[in-house]
């Protein structure tokens, strides 16, 4: 299992140059939080925003939530000093944007690198057709990887797709990249949902995301928590199934038998541990929830 393994059922992009929504999300129930230096900053807020985020981090009192920065492009003007103010801070992970390959994956630890900070775990955005299909090798090219992140609307408009509620367009794109993830034992969430008054598509979104086998989703409006959170959060019945599939499969195993039947299913070994680390999350996001309160 990935070391950095944690709830991420939501995440949050918090826009580092509004100083209000970086402490408002000190007390939202959300597992993870984005402090966004990148794009959809305006440039003449580029610099005060770095400035926002590194005193939020300082500062603290985000936990139990998961605090994430997401920087500019390495190549951008602002790239390289973002990376060099948030070097050791103190933050639980750093996000960089725009990943294609394995070599843009070893930038951006070098950067962490020559800024002094060994030891921050990185999240890679893939968001276009090239980083797509590249997704395997960006996927294993460092164990220090805690997260892949799909920008979904990035890569809607570089495909020319269009938007459907079954998200027909993006499907091959969002399983390539879970794929690769999997392969190699990294986290993966789902990109955002922009609209933010069809909560009925965006529910949907969230268990087609569950369903296909994300971690989580990424958002852009706190009114859309409650709908991430409980499409990944798993249910008493499929809590009680999986205890229901470890003890008849143990009591199997020790009765001379290789699988088991429950419920009119065959059981064997990949669905206890699938079934075990249901159980894990389940765990932790209970855990999560009580640091909330």
């Amino acid at each position: 299992m990935n070391r950095y393994f944690r709830p991420r059922r939501s995440m949050l992009y918090v826009p580092g140059c509004n100083v209000r929504y970086i402490n408002k999300a000190r007390v939202l129930r959300v597992d993870s939080v984005i402090l966004d230096l990148g794009d959809p900053i305006l440039i003449a807020a580029k610099e005060q925003s770095r400035i926002n985020v590194v005193e939020a981090v300082k500062q603290g009192g985000y936990a139990p939530r998961e605090v994430v920065v997401r920087v500019n492009d390495l190549d951008s003007p602002w790239g390289r000093d973002d990376v060099k103010a948030v070097a050791n801070l103190g933050a639980d992970a750093i996000l960089f944007p725009n990943i294609e390959s394995r070599e843009d994956v070893l930038a951006a630890i070098d950067a962490l690198t020559a800024a002094g900070d060994y030891d921050t775990p990185i999240m890679v955005m893939i968001e276009s057709p090239l980083a797509v299909l590249n997704a395997k090798e960006i996927a294993s090219a460092s164990d220090r990887i805690a997260c892949i992140v799909i920008a979904t609307s990035d890569l809607m408009s570089q495909l020319r797709a269009r938007k459907t509620h079954e998200r027909i367009a993006l499907i091959t794109s969002l399983s390539l990249v879970i794929l690769a993830a999997r392969a190699y034992g990294r986290a993966v969430v789902d990109g955002i949902t922009n609209d933010l008054t069809d909560l009925q598509t965006f529910e949907y979104s969230c268990r087609l995301g569950r369903d296909l086998g994300f971690d989580g989703k990424t958002l852009v409006h706190p009114s859309q928590l409650p709908y991430s959170n409980d499409a990944y959060t798993p249910r008493p019945t499929e809590i009680k199934h999986a205890q229901t599939i470890i003890e008849a499969l143990a009591q199997a195993n020790a009765a001379g038998r290789g699988t088991v039947v429950v419920d009119g299913k065959l059981v064997e070994h990949h669905h206890v541990t699938a079934a075990q680390e249901l159980l894990n999350i389940s765990a932790r996001i209970t855990e999560l929830e009580e640091g909330y309160d």
